[in-house]
């Protein structure tokens, strides 16, 4: 899904499913399970040294500060991580107050909590002098009952956002929190993952005052989605068939207790080898279910044609990361985007890296890209 995406909620229980009992590597925008290999005995004084190690890599991972917040945002409940010792950037007048901030735009469904290990790697990587932020889409987080929502101005010169849960509204979303948490003369960099490359070109493209000095494009799903291989699938179940599963979801999900609900996806979460430190409570809420479902259909219908006007206006920034195991978005994709923009950053994944990174690959992803960066943060 996101990609791991959601052009296929549905088609990605049933892809979570196949990989726990299967064993497969195949799945909704790439899910893949963890690797079983047979290794050697190890010695007692390999297991020691592989769990101080572990520890050590613990302690590591705890100093990380995350701060998890619920902001209304257009009206909606967002679901935004914080990582990095800055949460609000806006009111913070101090000398310390980093220059740049990196903003992470996920893929469908856009469950921010399944990008944190993403985003704590990357501030890792990035030797932690920046914050580096994730935002849930609209419509796609709700806030547990004991968790305050917070509020700010709204934007003076915002409109009303007409259809927030689709894909021009999403765009809408995501520039109206950048306008309102974000200090104007912030240099931004923005990474976009399957859908959320769509949204930060048009972020690009609807609000060129913003300083974004880079993007980066992961397994971008900006064109052709209906006719890439899952692309096939998800359609006739987003756009003709979801409706049929709205009565049977909220009969079935939403009269379940909240003990209940994270019972089962902390069972899930063991059997595909993850572990969280925030809620997903969202990834059997109904209502964010619809939401993700219509934004898939939404996806599958307009996401057609790539726009090559707003890529060649920016393409100085932009660097595109291509899979060649990606079912949503295939090689030749990518060929045609180097057919088209030779002069452009347009890589081919060799690592075998699945569209869903966020998952197992994480680390990965965020070396690379914190690699990527290297020469523009050392300017800053």
């Amino acid at each position: 899904m996101c990609r791991y995406s959601w052009p296929a909620t549905y088609l990605k229980a049933a892809s979570v499913i196949r990989h726990v009992n299967k064993g497969t590597s195949r799945g909704f925008r790439g899910l893949s399970p963890p690797v079983n290999i047979s290794h050697p005995p190890v010695t007692k004084a390999e297991a020691s040294n592989n769990n101080n190690n572990k520890e050590m890599d613990s302690e590591i991972e705890e100093e990380i500060p995350v701060c998890e917040e619920f902001i209304l945002c257009c009206g909606v409940e967002t679901q935004v991580l914080k990582c990095g010792p800055w949460t609000d950037l806006i009111n913070d007048q101090s000398n310390n107050r980093p220059k740049l901030l990196i903003f992470i735009i996920p893929g469908n469904p856009g469950f921010s909590a399944f990008y944190a290990p993403f985003a704590k790697a990357l501030y890792s990587s990035t030797k932690r002098r920046f914050p580096v932020w994730v935002i849930s889409h609209a419509g796609h987080a709700l806030a547990p009952k004991d968790r305050k929502i917070l509020t700010t101005s709204d934007d003076p010169n915002a409109q009303e956002i007409k259809d927030i849960y689709g894909l021009r509204g999403q765009v809408e979303h995501k520039l109206a929190f950048l306008r309102t948490h974000v200090p104007k003369e912030m240099k931004l960099v923005v990474i976009g993952h399957s859908i959320g490359c769509y949204f930060s070109l048009q972020i690009l493209k609807h609000a060129p005052e913003l300083p974004i000095i880079r993007s980066f494009l992961l397994f971008p799903t900006i064109e052709r989605m209906s006719e890439s291989p899952n692309g096939k699938l998800a359609t006739p179940l987003l756009c003709w068939f979801r409706y049929a599963f709205y009565v049977p979801g909220y009969l079935l999900l939403k009269p379940w207790p909240e003990k209940i609900k994270s019972l089962m996806i902390r069972m899930l979460l063991q059997r595909m080898n993850l572990q969280s430190e925030f809620s997903f409570l969202n990834v059997l809420e109904p209502f964010c279910l619809v939401n993700a479902a219509y934004l898939g259909s939404q996806e599958m219908m307009e996401v057609v044609k790539r726009d090559n006007e707003t890529i060649k206006e920016h393409l100085s920034k932009l660097t595109f990361y291509y899979g060649t195991i990606d079912a949503w978005c295939p090689k030749e994709y990518y060929e045609d985007m180097k057919k088209d923009f030779p002069e452009g950053d347009i890589r081919l994944c060799e690592k075998k890296i699945p569209h869903d990174f966020i998952l197992y690959f994480y680390q990965e992803m965020a070396d690379m890209v914190a690699d990527w960066l290297k020469d523009d943060l050392s300017n800053i």
